[in-house]
């Protein structure tokens, strides 16, 4: 299949590549000096005059019919200044979701106070304004809810049950696939199937959510402050919910304390509060405590997969089927069905299958609603397709590489389309060699020395194993950004973007691209974001495409304001264009005894009332968008060595490497960065994280000494080797993102090598591996492998 290619990949590293400035070296950060001194603000940070204080009543019962919500004390105390339940905003429509390709889910939106029922733990169900947030949590004590409480349904799997009068818990049916599983079926040697689980887990950014909305009547302008990954389609949904013009709202992103998919979504408290602003005539802040987090904001993960392969003898997959059941939680939000549909999109990853039928059950139940976390549907699919891999590999009584080489795609295949969807693009992986990715990660890890020195330790009686998990990620979403580059007749060189910064280190990624194609340094350069006062269009921060879209838009828009300047400048020191360049902010001649001139000058003749700016229009400064239409495909593999307590059934992870290949490495510290940071939540979710609930509904996940997260003690030294062999077609620079592959593989590494030290294979079958669950699991395995 061809693709849609802009321009032949310019080199990269190890391939003749010409001697670059900025790109491909690992710069310092640009975005970290304030943070380091101290001088971050966030949200809590921003204070305005006159602000009220907002705080959110919220369910105590997990489904149930509400009844009313008494709310007479609260008004009557001292410092109250308004509370609403939902009958005060009657006129909100629910909060919408991304367009989507998939029909039927407008009636499962989220309301942004519960109407006639309540369907989770933590639901919105009034709100309190108050001088203070002490008043404000006094007032929310004291309203009460009257619910009548309804049979709660906590698992995707089991049959529909009733969202509301005419409406059951199952919106959709997803299905893709292509090709004849049942004639595979008949032509193979063996039919292997598993039953797996994956836990429900979050991103808990150290900053919980927060927002501030001030509205100026006078203007009739609303500006809120707060994280958002989407500004500009957060600012429009906003302005079609409270009756305005996307030209009078305005949002800004102040820092930002981690974002990993769940922040920066539009939630029922960021509507409050804008819509509080607005009626109340002040500022309005909303900052949510820690148990309100892991009660209210997205989760995401939580799947269970019954999978087969039909394969041949010699390891070769003819076929897979995938059923799967996916814990939407209570609501349908933002990201609509994207996790479920990614999860059958993508769980293929490196493998050529002729034959692929997957059935995903999208289902709602009486918890927290879910959506995007880091890594969303190839963190499960790659554990089910990597332990499908593992099964195989044992039934055939191959090794797990054997099969990996008989079914991974070939370099000569690609451009290789899947005949699958993802994010409503279709999939169609553009270049990569996974074999030698294999060999690489293998000989930089010293596979051969490692598995001689696990077998060593286990003879010596611990419990220690090693293995591998091979990984496809995505990146690069389109389908368009667009950047503006302005020089100031002071010398600041500015660039405005519509993308976000979650902490990815955007900027400095962005700054590079754009010193390197002009010619300045990278220093000088500030880059605007986050803001939609700034810029028309934005795409924010997600999907790890902002090095990807915003790098190229902002290359482009270098080269044509450097040809502005190189002609501005050509005109003012009588030279040719073709004869000059910009070295470190000056254009200057190849040439001996030509003049030369800094960029802040050339501005300066371009301003409008200059007597020199001739013909040119004013100001130095260009635009450009960059228009994509189909994703790239970054892939890798993640090798653990774990030890496994045989008393407590704990597992340690002893050492972790982690190849990768980028396609070409912007800045490849901040990618390893990225990396490791990423190999935590990982970590996390493959032995500690997962949210639990109790028989009737109520979370036990709410504090962090129930939700263990990875601390630096549970954190393995970990190798990166990143590989920059197979850049992206579909950008000039080859770039392919990098934010998720520290996630995507972990769980199926660790899960292939607790098998490996307990030496039991097809033994782990659910993330994440408790003790509990292990010591269980072990039990079931045994008596199972003795009734055979």
């Amino acid at each position: 299949m061809t693709l849609d290619c802009p321009q032949k990949a310019l080199p990269v590293k190890g391939r003749n590549s010409r001697k670059n400035k900025y790109i491909g070296k690992s710069v310092t950060r640009l975005e970290d000096k304030p943070l380091v001194l101290g001088q971050g603000v966030f949200a809590g940070d921003i204070n305005l005059p006159r602000q009220v204080y907002a705080r959110v009543c919220r369910s105590p019962v997990a489904f149930g019919k509400l009844l009313e919500v008494e709310t007479a004390e609260a008004k009557c105390m001292d410092g109250v200044v308004g509370v609403w339940v939902a009958a005060d905003i009657e006129h909100l429509p629910p909060i919408p979701f991304r367009e989507t390709a998939v029909q039927g889910l407008s009636p499962y939106r989220q309301p942004v106070l519960a109407i006639e029922y309540v369907r989770y733990v933590g639901e919105p169900l009034a709100v309190i304004f108050a001088e203070t947030q002490q008043i404000a949590e006094d007032a929310a004590d004291v309203v009460y809810a009257d619910i009548r409480e309804l049979p709660y349904q906590g698992s995707a799997k089991d049959e529909p049950g009733i969202f509301a009068p005419g409406l059951d818990t199952e919106p959709v049916v997803l299905e893709q696939g292509y090709g004849d599983f049942d004639a595979a079926q008949l032509a193979a040697d063996e039919l292997i199937e598993l039953n797996l689980r994956i836990g429900r887990h979050s991103g808990i950014p150290l900053e919980t959510r927060g927002a501030l909305a001030s509205w100026d009547p006078g203007r009739q302008r609303l500006d809120m402050y707060g994280t958002t990954k989407r500004p500009h389609w957060n600012r429009d949904q906003l302005a079609k919910m409270l009756g305005l013009s996307q030209y009078q709202i305005a949002l800004h992103e102040p820092h930002v304390g981690g974002g990993f998919g769940i922040r920066g979504e539009i939630y029922p408290e960021d509507v409050l509060v804008c819509l509080g602003a607005i009626q109340l005539g002040r500022p309005v802040k909303w900052i949510e405590d820690r148990r309100e987090h892991m009660i209210a904001a997205n989760h995401s993960r939580e799947q269970d997969h019954l999978v087969r392969a039909a394969v041949k003898q010699d390891g070769t997959i003819l076929g897979i089927d995938e059923i799967l059941w996916h814990d939407q939680g209570a609501y349908v939000r933002t990201h609509g069905a994207r996790v479920a549909g990614m999860t059958i999109g993508l769980l293929l990853g490196p493998y050529k299958v002729p034959a692929y039928r997957a059935k995903a059950y999208y289902r709602l139940t009486n918890k927290t609603p879910a959506a995007t976390y880091r890594a969303p549907g190839r963190f499960e699919g790659t554990f089910v397709r990597e332990r499908l891999v593992d099964a195989i590999a044992e039934r055939l009584d191959l090794t797990s590489e054997q099969v990996r080489r008989a079914n991974f795609i070939k370099v000569d295949e690609m451009p290789y389309a899947r005949g699958l969807s993802a994010l409503e693009t279709d999939v169609v992986i553009d270049s990569g060699n996974y074999d030698d990715l294999l060999s690489k990660a293998r000989k930089a890890f010293g596979w051969e020395r490692a598995e001689v020195e696990v077998a060593e330790r286990r003879a010596r009686g611990e419990a220690v194993g090693l293995a591998l998990g091979f990984f496809v990620e995505k990146s690069g979403l389109g389908p368009s950004e667009l950047v503006r580059i302005n020089v100031s007749t002071s010398g600041e060189i500015e660039v405005v973007t519509g993308a976000a910064s979650l902490g990815q280190g955007m900027e400095t990624a962005i700054a590079q691209i754009t010193a390197e194609t002009l010619g300045v340094d990278y220093q000088k350069i500030r880059v605007v974001h986050g803001d939609t006062d700034r810029i028309l269009y934005g795409f924010g921060a997600h999907a790890s495409r902002v090095t990807v879209m915003t790098g190229e838009a902002a290359r482009r828009a270098a080269v044509a304001l450097k040809q502005k300047a190189v002609n501005v400048a050509a005109s003012l020191i009588q030279s040719e264009p073709s004869e000059l360049e910009i070295t470190d902010g000056v254009v200057h001649s190849i040439k001996q005894g030509i003049g030369s001139i800094k960029l802040c000058e050339i501005a300066r003749h371009l301003e409008p009332n200059s007597p020199t700016r001739g013909d040119f229009e004013p100001g130095l400064f260009a635009e450009a968008w960059f228009h994509n239409k189909h994703m790239n495909y970054p892939y890798g593999a993640h090798i653990a060595v774990v030890r496994v307590d045989q008393q407590t059934y704990s597992v340690e992870v002893e050492k972790y490497a982690i190849t990768y290949d980028v396609g070409r490495a912007v800045n490849p510290a901040m990618i390893e960065g990225q990396i490791i940071g990423g190999l935590a939540q990982g970590i996390g979710g493959a032995l500690f994280e997962e949210f639990k609930y109790d028989e009737f509904g109520q979370p036990l996940s709410v504090t962090l000494a129930d939700y263990l997260m990875v601390s630096a003690v549970e954190m393995p030294p970990c190798d990166v080797l990143i590989l920059e062999d197979a850049p992206s077609p579909l950008n000039p620079l080859g770039i392919k993102g990098a934010g998720e592959a520290g996630v995507t593989a972990a769980g199926a590494a660790i899960a292939s090598a607790v098998d490996d030290a307990l030496q039991r294979p097809g033994l782990v079958q659910q993330l994440p591996i408790t003790p509990q669950y292990l010591s269980d699991r072990i039990l079931q395995y045994d008596t199972e492998k003795n009734n055979r």
